[in-house]
């Protein structure tokens, strides 16, 4: 992560987004080379803005775009960011991802409307992702 300190926004950091998996509706990896631009409120709001691309196994390319809010007790973060596992119950963790593809296989995607549902663990962001019908 890198901390860019305190700006008039809040405190800025970017995470990189490194890789990992997006199964479901449709199975994908998450690419490297993603980041997650976050900055955190003086009410301690995490503001999350991330960008990456995940490829299907058919080899197409779809862009998500997720912005956020995490926020909750202060001791529930402070566990959180300190790599426990605490039940997302504990704190809100939701965003509004938005997808963009070329690809007639998922144009689809480029139609909806989504919200997203996450948790944060010692080493990876678990999210949850539902499509409103």
């Amino acid at each position: 992560m890198q901390s860019i300190g305190m700006t008039p926004s809040g405190i800025r950091r970017v995470v990189p987004i490194r890789g990992g998996q997006f199964e479901g509706k449709l199975s994908a990896e998450v690419l490297p080379g993603g980041a997650d631009w976050q900055f955190i409120s003086s009410d301690d709001v995490a503001h999350l803005e991330a960008r990456y691309t995940i490829r299907t196994s058919d080899g197409s390319l779809i862009l998500v775009e997720n912005r956020g809010l995490r926020h909750g007790p202060r001791d529930i973060l402070e566990a959180v960011m300190s790599g426990e596992i605490v039940d997302p119950a504990a704190y809100y963790f939701r965003s509004t991802p938005t997808f963009e593809t070329a690809s007639e296989n998922y144009a689809w995607l480029n139609r909806i409307v989504s919200v997203c549902s996450g948790m944060r663990t010692a080493d990876m962001v678990i999210l949850d992702f539902y499509e409103v019908l």
